[in-house]
């Protein structure tokens, strides 16, 4: 009788964490990718900002980065205002694992077009993948850390 007990309380945890992968929260978490990617097209970094979490964590594509979304804010200011200012970002192929029902992991293949090097020459067309950890307080999904990937033409 104790290890059927036992199997029925692992049996419950199991279907809560595998549950937890609601359409909701998949669509919320989707919803922050939207959210993330519109306000870049806007160059609007409080936007930007805006769907990290106060503590978080951002890793640019080549491992520069800021911690905190105020930080997070004044690290893409000037990049918006400058050789991304007509960027233009899309994003495809989200993939969203919920690790536990307030966190998950999300992978998000990226493309850009628009961009400039530093002294306003044109890059050529962007390929990426952005991997974060988001976290749900108080039923809103928002960005914890964030790691951003520039792919070579290989990965691509």
């Amino acid at each position: 009788m104790r290890i059927i007990c036992v199997l029925c309380v692992t049996l419950v945890q199991l279907l809560a964490l595998g549950g937890a992968s609601s359409n909701g929260d998949d669509d919320a978490i989707r919803a922050v990718v939207d959210r993330l990617t519109e306000a870049w097209n806007r160059h609007d970094a409080h936007a930007f900002a805006a769907v990290f979490a106060e503590d978080a964590d951002f890793t640019n594509v080549i491992g520069l980065g800021a911690s905190g979304r105020d930080k997070i804010e004044a690290f893409h200011a000037p990049m918006f205002s400058s050789f991304f200012k007509n960027s233009h970002l899309t994003h495809q192929d989200i993939k969203v694992r919920l690790i536990r029902p307030d966190i998950s992991a999300v992978d998000v293949r990226w493309q850009m077009t628009g961009a400039t090097d530093p002294q306003g020459n044109p890059w050529p067309n962007r390929k990426g993948l952005i991997n974060f950890v988001a976290v749900k307080e108080k039923g809103v999904w928002q960005i914890l850390v964030l790691h951003n990937t520039e792919l070579t033409d290989e990965d691509k």
